[in-house]
């Protein structure tokens, strides 16, 4: 009770948002970390100063903040990185890259210790970085810079410190298309709001909006020539994956996502191309003209918000397979490695068996084929129209199937997960993890999210 009475006093007192700026550098087999900069962003601290210590056991990393006097971790937060998941591609065997990174927490009154911990090969975090960080020091960048756009309120439910706050940037909209934006976040807010558990705690969020003007509309999708500079610095085409959007320009995103409350982040990127990405902690990404907007926005948010793994396994990826089979710290995917207590035990339908059969072998031939004819359209550089088409007919083939299934809307443990065919199972036969149906959330990520939101409201 002490140590929570003081958490809470010295997060009281930390009204300030303090950001550290640092080099992730490395390649598969080693990393180190070095500093950037110490930054006060421009406004007050979002967070709930009652909810200081993440408890969730959710991210490949974590951060913690240490009072140098009481040696109490003061604030924590698990995440998950750009770096973290391009440590898992062909490209890390060949070559060292730097990627930029962030930690914010609330600007602590005297000297604290920073501790970034990585998991293992076991699933258990161990130190990797430390390093101390004092306020009063003189080369804590306090500078204003001016608002890069107008912030919109898109939904306000109540102060940002007892409700979780997410931003929708947007990224490549013109001066000309800023109506356009508010329209396409809105419609966007309405279908997340539409999802349960979203749909059951909105009024324990609030929305914002922010669209710095691009000089050009769209973002850059190099793999047909095509290059912007944004403000965000939104991309496709990352890894090599054609559908796959992020930015890489951390101190930009983070510039500009300082004019807003925030703890979570959709950059909404003004294109037709189906496209999207998603990190836990970070921020996901969405193509706001596709005709699938409403299927990537909500899936990539899923992951974003609370580390949800992908549940297919059928589609192209970057990643390698992963060498060893340990248990995913994601809260929908399990290695199975005892059947007999899965993760999600309490949840698992009564007379249900683990692993539970399904129509694998079909789903797997038909999968293949929509891959070959997806490659091709991307290949020949067909209009979205066809891609479009093409994942339509998936839908209906893949909604009959599923949904025929014995245990469908069952949860149990379902192999074919996290890009591998073998090994790894997914709670139920469908969800928005898995495919582009309108399964919507499974019952194991709803309680995923659900953990992840009273973490921040009130």
């Amino acid at each position: 009770m002490l140590l929570l009475l003081f958490i809470s006093s010295t997060l009281t007192a930390a009204t300030a948002t303090l950001r550290v700026d640092y080099f992730h550098t490395g390649n598969a087999n080693q990393e180190m970390f070095s500093l950037d900069r110490i930054v006060i962003e421009p406004l007050p601290w979002p967070g709930n100063p009652g909810k200081s210590i993440d408890a969730t056991n959710l991210g490949k990393y974590v951060f913690e903040v240490i009072d140098r006097k009481t040696n109490q971790v003061t604030y924590s937060r698990g995440f998950a990185s750009i770096y973290g998941e391009w440590e898992t591609t062909e490209e890390a065997k060949q070559m060292v890259r730097t990627f930029q990174e962030s930690f914010r927490f609330p600007e602590p009154a005297e000297e604290v210790q920073i501790v970034l911990k990585k998991r293992d090969t076991q699933n258990s975090f161990q130190q990797i970085w430390s390093f101390l960080v004092n306020p009063k020091d003189m080369f804590v960048d306090r500078s204003k810079a001016p608002a890069p756009a107008a912030l919109l309120e898109l939904e306000k439910n109540g102060e940002p410190s007892v409700k979780v706050d997410f931003l929708i940037l947007g990224d490549g909209y013109t001066s000309a298309e800023q109506a356009k934006f508010e329209k396409d976040a809105r419609r966007l807010m309405e279908i997340l709001f539409a999802h349960s558990p979203f749909k059951e705690h909105r009024r324990d969020f609030n929305v914002w909006g922010l669209c710095p003007p691009s000089g050009e509309s769209g973002i850059s999708r190099p793999s047909t020539g095509i290059y912007r500079r944004n403000p965000v610095g939104s991309t496709y085409d990352a890894f090599g994956s054609e559908r796959y959007v992020l930015t890489f320009d951390n101190r930009a995103f983070r510039e500009i996502a300082a004019f807003a409350p925030y703890e979570f982040v959709e950059i909404l990127v003004n294109n037709r191309t189906y496209g999207g990405g998603g990190i836990f902690g970070l921020y996901s990404t969405v193509a706001a003209d596709s005709l699938w907007s409403p299927y990537v926005f909500v899936h990539e948010f899923g992951h974003h918000f609370a580390g949800l793994a992908d549940e297919y396994y059928t589609s192209d990826v970057a990643y390698l397979p992963a060498e060893d089979r340990v248990e995913p710290w994601e809260a929908n995917a399990t290695a199975l490695l005892d059947p007999a207590n899965v993760k999600w035990n309490d949840l698992v339908s009564q007379n249900t068996p683990i692993p539970t059969p399904w129509g694998k072998e079909a789903f797997e031939k038909h999968s293949a084929e929509i891959r070959r004819r997806r490659r091709q359209i991307r290949a020949e550089n067909k209009p979205e129209e066809e891609m479009d088409a093409l994942f339509q007919e998936q839908k209906d083939h893949e909604t009959k199937t599923l949904g025929a299934e014995k245990y469908a809307r069952k949860v149990g443990a379902f192999e074919g997960a996290m890009y591998a065919s073998k090994g790894y199972y997914r709670p139920e036969i469908d969800c928005v993890m898995f495919t582009r149906n309108d399964a919507g959330f499974c019952s194991v990520c709803r309680r995923a999210l659900e953990m992840v939101i009273n973490l921040y409201n009130q």
